[in-house]
């Protein structure tokens, strides 16, 4: 049978990992972070050093500064506090600044026309998945399309079930072009804001028939991608490893006989995203706002998941310094690194990789030959070497 529209919930069997208990210095920490978001009284509405227009923290942004929000900022800055709270102020700044709240569906209509970003079912951990067809680029290079992203991840995340913070992106490469991929600056500037203001948010991306020229484009970005992400990708391995086949696109292997009629699929994926973000908001004012509320609970199904969710929140805490003194570990277990020897080659820094991509737009503008024509001239030439 052919689907138009998204799943709205994982498949019964498909069940969200539990993570185990802070342990006591790690809830001191954010006990400390919690206490100064509180202390919070307003921030500016912009990065720029000379702004002076500030105001206080709105319900959609102290919503958003949620326990797990907070703890995923703890673990991207290695617990490390002052670099935490200035990174969850940054992030409430830029979406200020970048008008995230304000990406509304019409305006980012015409982007999604050939369905070359859609949200189908969710995988075996309950993360909900993100398909990337770059094949189907329907607009000129723009900063639209960079908004575009942004706002399927906000529509990705209202999708997450009780008890999942990540997702996970599947990304199809077949027929695509150089033409019809991201500019090495377009792909800087994505990694900067997933990186930056979506920490922890990637659970796996899962990408498959990859052409030269896309290995050329990753080796060149390779630098900029954080360790930690570095690991959760995967290549060209069978999808349905991940992701239960009765919610797979069947392009990928899977037995979901999806089709993508924007008619269909834009208005019914925005409608599910909006009802879940409104029970989201409706629980947030019901346990009282403000900031430091679990999304287990605000996300919960029932009033009686919610309350479970509580409860479970309350017995985690209880767990934290018994956990420590028994040595548990916060920590995931370590993923085993699947990456191919064409990204492992590369072991250039982040600063000298910028260095190189510099001087190639210096003359690019002097020649008209672009940084990714540039650039792919040195893979080749290293292939045939």
């Amino acid at each position: 049978m052919v689907r138009y529209v998204p799943f709205t919930e994982p498949l019964p069997s498909c069940k969200p990992p539990k993570r185990p208990p802070l342990t006591v210095e790690e809830q001191e920490k954010y006990d400390k972070l919690l206490e100064h978001m509180k202390s919070i009284k307003e921030l500016p509405i912009s990065s720029d050093p000379n702004e002076k227009t500030r105001r206080p923290l709105d319900d959609e942004e102290q919503a958003w500064v949620t326990k797990e929000c907070m703890l995923r900022y703890l673990r991207a800055t290695k617990w490390k506090l002052a670099d935490a709270q200035k990174r969850v102020e940054g992030s409430l700044i830029w979406r200020r600044e970048y008008g995230v709240g304000e990406l509304s569906p019409d305006y980012i209509s015409p982007e999604n026309e050939t369905g070359k970003q859609v949200i189908l079912g969710y995988d075996f951990a309950s993360r909900p998945c993100l398909y990337l067809f770059p094949s189907r680029q329907n607009t000129d290079k723009s900063n639209r399309q960079i908004q575009h992203l942004v706002f399927s991840l906000e529509r990705v995340i209202d999708f997450m079930p009780s008890g999942q913070e990540n997702l996970a992106l599947l990304i199809d490469f077949k027929s695509s072009t150089s033409s019809k991929n991201p500019s090495v600056s377009q792909g800087r500037q994505v990694l900067h804001i997933l990186q930056t203001h979506y920490p922890e948010r990637l659970g796996k991306a899962l990408v498959i028939n990859i052409p030269w020229f896309v290995w050329t484009f990753l080796k060149i970005i390779y630098p900029f991608i954080d360790p930690l992400t570095r690991e959760k990708l995967v290549f060209s391995e069978p999808i349905d490893k991940y992701v239960p086949a009765e919610h797979l696109d069947s392009i990928f292997g899977g037995k979901s006989e999806f089709e993508y009629h924007h008619d269909k699929y834009w208005s019914a994926m925005c409608e599910i995203a909006d009802e879940k973000r409104k029970r989201y908001m409706e629980r947030w004012h019901k346990l009282g706002g403000g900031v430091g509320l679990s999304e287990a609970a605000l996300r919960a199904e029932t009033e009686e998941e919610m309350q479970a969710e509580l409860a479970r929140t309350e017995t985690l805490e209880k767990e934290a310094e018994a956990a420590y003194f028994n040595n548990a570990s916060s920590e995931a277990p370590a993923e085993s690194s699947q990456l191919p020897d064409e990204l492992l080659s590369n072991t250039k820094t982040a600063d000298e990789a910028a260095a190189d991509i510099d001087a190639a737009e210096l003359v690019e503008k002097t020649t008209g030959v672009t940084v990714e024509e540039q650039l792919s001239q040195v893979s080749l030439q290293d292939k045939s070497s």
